[in-house]
């Protein structure tokens, strides 16, 4: 019984010591003395019962008058020892007591960075993007949301109401909807009936799809077809969340793409998303958005929308598949009119699939194919009108307007885009990701600008390249 005495001692005495700055009062430290401390208090419960029975089996012991002992240490236990622990139990009740009045209870913070590299052939520019402003060039696929910082602050207080800022200087949804707002994110959820059932409200970025917005969430360097040129970026209003079993469904009343409406703009939209947890290996989702919406296109102010896409995933052991099918519609939003002049609506129809293998626990290698149906009225999908960037609209051969724009084509049919990306990334340590993508871009028709010749070309070529690093 005497051989754990010393490394009891050492354990306490270590544990009673102050511990180096970037420990600080955490969970770790505090399940770590917790067990320490019950574990003293099994040995003490042990050491009772074995002499409990030695007195039952000694012989009586003679009867002598002897002065008062001084008051015994815990059973098994030096006074030294037995010091060493309250001092180590004053400890761990300081440390509770400091973590349920610290302002940092609940409280995470994340951040990450991306620098990108991007060569687009048909634009003849290669170069680093990094926190660039969106004024500078248009919102484009080889242009989208990465070369990013971002710092992602959490809170969670007692009754389980949740805070959540996001800042992402230029490049998230705040610099597309709100005049270069660094604010990406600014919601708080409360809880109305349990944790099973939410009130949600703030800007809030779409939720559409199986890519998510951060690099350091994408397996890509650029994101698919339909995430850039017909999916949403936001939502500012109020909503709903419910969690029931493996269901997750939320819904949002509010401005969208807006967090102010501008005069003769008052009717809000209904946005949702559904998920289901098939098993811990996969899931599927939905999500829509129904109402009226600013026409971009053709500047006539609200015009009725409906958007309406699935996806859904699967991952297990070293293979990935990731997909998506989406319809959208917008009132008088086409690029094409009538032979009277009058508007038509845009209709279109996408289709995106993603696969992966690790070849190693680090490096991935990844395949994506994209494809968006859009020949309805000359084109035109969410917010984008003729665009020889994006390759949108009936095709282009080179005339401008008076303000230098360039025309479509006069054509009743716009051209279908399509996008193949190979790459891979690989794992370079817990914080750090390398990325490479080749992406092959074409249509059915002469849609994309080269503008070292102001020719018109039905494909294009981008590379990709991308660090992340992220906490």
């Amino acid at each position: 019984m005497k051989l754990w005495q010393p490394t009891l001692l050492t354990l306490a005495i270590a544990a009673a010591h102050p511990l180096p700055a970037s420990a600080g009062p955490h969970e770790e430290l505090l399940k770590e003395l917790r067990a320490l401390r019950d574990r003293v208090t099994q040995l003490e419960e042990k050491l009772k019962a074995v002499d409990k029975a030695k007195a039952v089996v000694a012989p009586p012991a003679p009867v002598a008058v002897v002065p008062p002992p001084p008051p015994p240490a815990p059973a098994g236990m030096t006074p030294d020892q037995a010091r060493e622990l309250s001092r180590l139990a004053i400890k761990v009740d300081s440390l509770e007591e400091a973590q349920e009045t610290s302002f940092a209870k609940g409280m995470t913070i994340n951040g990450s960075i991306d620098p990108t590299f991007i060569y687009n052939r048909a634009q003849n520019r290669a170069g680093f993007q990094f926190l660039n402003q969106v004024q500078v060039g248009p919102y484009a696929y080889d242009n989208s949301f990465f070369g990013t910082a971002t710092l992602d602050i959490q809170k969670e207080l007692e009754g389980g109401t949740k805070f959540r800022l996001t800042i992402m200087p230029e490049r998230g949804v705040g610099s597309q909807i709100n005049f270069a707002s660094i604010v990406h994110e600014a919601s708080v959820s409360i809880p109305i009936a349990g944790d099973e059932t939410r009130l949600f409200a703030g800007q809030i970025p779409d939720w559409s799809g199986y890519e998510l917005l951060p690099s350091k969430d994408n397996k890509l360097v650029t994101h698919n077809l339909l995430f850039d040129l017909i999916a949403p970026l936001a939502y500012t209003g109020v909503g709903l969340q419910l969690t029931h079993g493996d269901w997750v469904i939320k819904s949002i009343v509010g401005n969208f793409n807006s967090t102010k409406r501008q005069p003769n703009e008052k009717s809000p939209v209904l946005a949702y998303r559904g998920d289901y947890s098939i098993n811990e290996y996969s899931g599927i989702g939905f999500s829509g958005v129904h109402g009226k919406a600013a026409n971009l296109v053709n500047g006539k102010g609200d015009t009725g929308l409906n958007l309406f896409e699935i996806d859904g995933f699967y991952a297990r052991g070293d293979w990935t598949a990731q997909g998506q099918i989406s319809y959208g519609q917008q009132s008088k939003a086409a690029i094409a009119t009538k032979d009277d002049g009058s508007l038509q609506d845009a209709r279109w129809v996408g289709l995106s699939g993603l696969a992966a293998y690790k070849f190693t626990p680090r490096l991935e290698g990844v395949v994506r194919a994209d494809y968006i149906y859009n020949r309805k009225n000359g084109g035109g999908l969410l917010g984008f009108g003729g665009d020889a960037l994006n390759g949108i609209g009936p095709g282009f051969d080179g005339t401008t307007d008076l303000e230098g724009n360039l025309v479509p084509v006069g054509s009743q049919r716009g051209a279908n885009r399509y996008a193949l990306s190979v790459g891979g990334n690989f794992h370079f340590n817990e914080y750090t990701i390398f990325k490479m993508e080749y992406r092959f871009d074409g249509a059915t028709k002469r849609v994309f600008e080269y503008v070292d010749n102001n020719t018109f070309k039905k494909t294009n070529h981008l590379f990709g390249a991308q660090m992340v690093v992220s906490f």
